[in-house]
């Protein structure tokens, strides 16, 4: 029986996607809806980076004295942006500044921080590279349920060669940084190649494509009548495993018919990818270019309305770099203040994160063109910036920075400012748990509080931040 289920197990994964995004044993096919209370929903875009983000690079420079010495002293304070110029590096989102939220003074002690975070910030708990220490589905996941899409969550990866979670090839489909729920990891596209064969293989033009759709849907179709077959002669545990599988089959198949009824939605927002993105020699900046036009297109077509970007970990060696294009740049190095060719580690940091931003910048500018309602879709979407494991390249979680891109119906209290909230142990303090509190309650779920607390602070730490409920 065992060696049953694990042929079944391997021969739906060697399909290439089939079961994707989501492994077995579950698998979503939730049903095309718009959110807890109708209407619209809201889309969300989790974009994360590895070694660290300086809470330092994250004031505007033109901050007066008043401003900076409260910096300094860690104490919160908000103002208005309107104003004031965006860090250097922050420049490609001058011109959507009214929808930009700078957000200093989260902690995450309760991560796994340091070199890598896998799953944990986005969980808040402590995980590592054991499925086992899944403690239960990151908060990407819990607002997907509240937007039900076809394909649920899609996960994109610039992933790691030398450490942290995926090893070996950047080009394939391996275990991601965000959870379905406990011991269930996620998996990630790492190329925007194969993401774009799996994801809009129902639509493609290419003969063989739809051959290979059309035999998977077969292969789906005998394996669901096998394994309820079988699951009537079995019993107890055996019964139940079984018939999760049959389940699971049944779920992927529902998932394609309601995609097959959205085919020419779809179809016309299939991402046309120059070469360059699909080449196995693509540099790093090319790759997250490549990435950000499949989220893209899989969320204006509708196929779902959350989106995982790991925009790079520290295990993923750069390139592509302006002005050293041609290095390999280890970023662990650039974490210890490695200079490469003749620019220093802070200078490296702040092209790739200038970079990062410029991904951003093409996500609200693109999605401030797609009409949706009486607006567009950037309304109804917010995209968060953040570092995967704190502070620093060697953090102690003591501060998330975020940059925070919040639409106009979104329903958090944000919008052009810079706020510092209370820092670490201080009264009033927020944790990275209470933020996506926050999040889930205002969009429907009225959770007490996400995620682990923090044992060395004292107090009641529950609850979300209400000063940006709306």
């Amino acid at each position: 029986m065992n060696h049953r289920r694990e042929f079944l197990r391997n021969a739906f994964l060697a399909m290439g996607g089939l079961s994707l995004p989501g492994m077995l044993p579950r698998l979503s096919a939730a049903p095309l809806a718009a959110g807890p209370a109708g209407g619209t929903p809201t889309r969300f875009i989790f974009m994360h980076r590895g070694n660290g983000l300086f809470p330092k690079v994250m004031v505007p420079p033109s901050f007066g004295k008043t401003e900076m010495d409260l910096e300094k002293q860690n104490l919160p304070y908000e103002v208005d942006l309107q104003s004031h110029s965006l860090p250097e590096w922050m420049s490609p989102l001058e011109a959507h500044k009214d929808h930009l939220t700078i957000l200093q003074g989260l902690s995450g002690k309760m991560c796994t921080t340091g070199h890598h975070s896998w799953c944990s910030s986005l969980g808040v708990y402590k995980a590592n590279e054991r499925v086992s220490s899944i403690k239960w589905a990151t908060v990407d996941f819990e607002l997907a349920k509240l937007f039900p899409s076809p394909m649920e969550h899609i996960e994109l990866a610039c992933f790691p060669t030398d450490g942290g979670n995926a090893r070996g090839g950047l080009d394939g489909i391996a275990k991601g940084f965000s959870a379905r729920g406990p011991q269930q990891p996620n998996y990630a596209f790492g190329g925007p190649g194969i993401a774009v064969d799996e994801i809009f293989k129902s639509v493609s033009a290419d003969k063989n494509d739809q051959v290979r759709y059309q035999l998977e849907r077969k292969v789906l179709e005998f394996a669901a009548g096998n394994q309820t077959e079988l699951a009537r002669h079995l019993a107890g545990i055996e019964h139940k495993k079984v018939g999760n599988y049959a389940n699971s089959i049944e779920e992927i198949r529902e998932r394609d018919r309601k995609i097959d009824l959205m085919a020419d939605a779809v179809r016309k927002h299939v991402p046309k990818l120059e070469s360059k993105y699909l080449s196995n020699e693509m540099d790093t900046y090319t790759r997250q270019v490549g990435h950000t036009e499949v989220l893209l297109s899989s969320l204006i077509s509708g196929l779902t309305n959350v989106v995982a970007f790991t925009v790079d970990e520290l295990g993923h060696h750069y390139t592509g770099i302006p002005g050293i294009e041609g290095e390999k740049v280890n970023m662990h190095d650039i974490g210890h203040g490695k200079s490469v060719k003749n620019l220093a580690a802070e200078e490296i940091r702040k092209r790739t994160e200038f970079h990062h931003m410029e991904l951003v910048n093409r996500m609200v500018t693109r999605l401030k063109e797609v009409p949706e309602g009486k607006g567009t879709m950037f309304d109804n979407t917010m995209i968060f910036y953040f570092p995967d494991s704190g502070e620093t390249h060697h953090s102690h979680g003591t501060e998330f920075p975020f940059v925070v891109m919040a639409g106009d119906n979104t329903r958090l209290k944000l919008g052009r400012r810079y706020i510092r909230l209370p820092y670490w142990g201080k009264d009033g303090h927020q944790t990275l748990g209470n933020f996506y509190t926050t999040l889930l309650n205002a969009y429907g779920n009225p959770v007490k509080h996400f995620g682990d607390f923090d044992p060395a602070l004292k107090g009641d730490q529950s609850g979300p931040i209400k000063a940006f409920l709306a």
